[in-house]
């Protein structure tokens, strides 16, 4: 396993953990995370001899901690941004612990996204050139 390209990879997520909680609002999120995805995965099958899916997956988890860390720091920043947010937050489970809620669905989203990283890095592994 290559962590100095996992640590490196992930700090796209840390960049991306303060720019949806002070620039990016949560409707074109899912653009950025698009492009993010496609470059961690042409450096995966650039840099890696084997287990492309297995790196994918834990720049992923990784990306988790930042963005999760970041959201329950300036959870009232990043709410007052994203109002779907919030309102999917109050039906939630514990709507009165929402920072509780992020701790608890962010290593779940990691590993939503991680699968996503994963089969990204293993299909750029078919077909970029070493």
């Amino acid at each position: 396993m290559n962590w100095k390209l996992i640590f490196q990879l992930s700090l796209f997520g840390l960049a991306m953990a303060f720019a949806t909680v002070f620039i990016i609002p949560g409707n074109i999120e899912l653009v950025f995370w698009l492009f993010i995805f496609i470059i961690c995965a042409y450096f995966i099958a650039k840099k890696v001899p084997a287990k492309y899916f297995l790196h994918g997956f834990c720049v992923s988890l990784l990306n988790s901690v930042w963005i999760t860390s970041a959201h329950i720091l300036f959870y009232h920043t990043y709410i007052a941004g994203h109002i779907e947010e919030a309102t999917m937050a109050a039906k939630m489970p514990m709507p009165e612990h929402p920072r509780l809620m992020m701790l608890l669905a962010g290593p779940c989203f990691g590993v939503l996204f991680g699968l996503i990283l994963g089969l990204f890095a293993f299909l750029a592994s078919k077909i970029v050139k070493k």
